[in-house]
């Protein structure tokens, strides 16, 4: 299995496949090397990135504070970091 994500102290990296316009946000698997995740909101004028951050912070329980959008602010593939969660990764899988 590849790894969609990498622990660093407190923080874990994850690579993420956004499906911006989807029915509802929720994790859908695994997209090749990465988390796919459906978003509800449309690719525009960043709302799909806001939503993935707030959906990330609400399922690793963390403020939004703690969710960065570190790579892929205009694509699909996107790298997130997220800070001080105690939430295992890949319990998102776990559905």
């Amino acid at each position: 299995m590849t790894q969609w994500f990498r622990q660093a102290g407190e923080c874990v990296t994850l690579s993420i496949y956004v499906q911006p316009g989807a029915k509802k946000t929720e994790v859908a698997g695994l997209h090749g090397d990465a988390l796919k995740i459906r978003i509800k909101a449309p690719p525009v004028e960043g709302q799909a990135n806001a939503l993935l951050c707030k959906y990330l912070a609400e399922r690793f329980a963390v403020p939004l504070r703690a969710v960065t959008l570190k790579a892929g602010d205009l694509s699909r593939n996107k790298v997130v970091e997220i800070c001080g969660s105690r939430v295992i990764p890949a319990s998102l899988l776990e559905q």
